[in-house]
């Protein structure tokens, strides 16, 4: 089977609402979600990053907003900023859970390339402690002891204002350039990560906080869980200019399987068949080349394709992404080691 890395998931959430049955989520299933060891396991998944990301009031989930994203065109207004205090708690309770997790034996939270290897070696999940909008980061101080805590990823915003800058909203069709770029915070922000060598994401950020931070950071750029705006025009997506500059940089994108950024049509439905997913990774193959192209599902957090309904259908897109004739050193690639090895050139081990 071959193995999969995955570049963002939203199960902590789920297992924070589940309780004290949150662990048994993880360890037997409880068939909803997408993801628990048991699928994990059945797909060839041998970790990802696990964010931890505070909901808003109301989402793009909700029953009221998936009838608006079903019927393009949509510009959904941006979701208030989440105040730190309220924040900082729920963040703490998604970091315990993690940890939580990690103390059955069967998941490891790692902070080297070299041990994503070394825990698929001894049946473990390899986990990066992610953050997914910076609003439980105070200021560096803070950014300093999340580190020490584990955490090797963040991404500044979600599609909501932060005090380091803004996201896009959900809106079909869009281009990204929805707003002002980073904050004074926000740069600061990005220069403290390069130096504790903490991995920016750059999906959900707007174009303009995108390109302040290819300008000031001196990574590889990533963006975690997005996808071809050249085929669906969400502000979610990346533009070909935003493709170019990733490319510039040696860095990577995680293709999402959300629906609704997959689909030509923008529209919040479910996705038939992998013809559309392969359309996106050619596309984003022919910009970023063999070395740049990974997975970031967003699993437990959007919509999926029916043939990717949970973390036990991978198999199938490494089967679909066969058949579209890409070779078993691309497959590879694109399934695991790219994220390996982008990992290793970020964190410098």
């Amino acid at each position: 089977m071959t193995p999969v890395f995955d570049g963002h998931n939203d199960f902590i959430q789920r297992v924070v609402s589940a309780g004290d049955k949150g662990t048994s989520i993880w360890l037997d299933g409880d068939g909803t979600g997408h993801m628990d060891l048991p699928r994990l396991r059945a797909g060839g998944m041998i970790g990802g990053f696990f964010a931890i990301w505070i909901p808003s009031p109301s989402g793009p989930n909700d029953d009221a907003t998936v009838a608006i994203m079903q019927n393009p065109p949509f510009e959904l207004p941006l979701p208030d900023q989440i105040p730190h205090d309220s924040a900082l708690p729920h963040a703490f309770r998604q970091a315990a859970a993690l940890r939580a997790l990690e103390r059955t034996g069967t998941l490891d939270i790692i902070t080297s390339a070299a041990e994503i290897d070394e825990a698929a070696q001894n049946n473990r999940i390899a986990a990066i402690m992610h953050m997914e909008g910076a609003e439980a980061i105070r200021d560096m101080d803070a950014l300093h002891l999340w580190h020490a805590a584990g955490l090797r990823s963040l991404g500044p915003v979600w599609s909501r204002p932060t005090a380091y800058g803004h996201g896009v909203p959900f809106a079909f069709p869009s281009s990204p350039d929805t707003g002002d770029g980073l904050t004074a915070a926000g740069r600061q922000l990005v220069k403290e990560c390069n130096a504790l060598r903490i991995m920016l994401d750059l999906s959900h950020l707007n174009e303009a906080g995108f390109n302040d931070i290819a300008e000031l950071s001196d990574a590889p750029l990533v963006a975690s869980h997005s996808c071809a705006h050249a085929i669906c025009p969400s502000a979610r997506n990346l533009t070909d200019r935003q493709l170019g500059q990733i490319a510039e940089s040696k860095g990577l994108v995680g293709l999402n399987y959300a629906s609704s950024f997959l689909r030509p049509d923008g529209k919040r439905l479910p996705l038939d068949g992998f013809d559309v997913i392969l359309r996106h990774l050619d596309h984003l193959l022919d910009t970023l080349g063999e070395d740049g192209v990974a997975l970031g599902s967003d699993f437990d957090g959007a919509l999926m394709p029916t043939e990717l309904g949970s973390a036990a259908a991978l198999p199938k897109l490494i089967e679909a992404m066969q058949n579209h004739g890409y070779g078993s050193d691309l497959v590879a690639k694109i399934a695991s080691r790219n994220w390996i090895e982008l990992l290793r050139r970020t964190w410098g081990k």
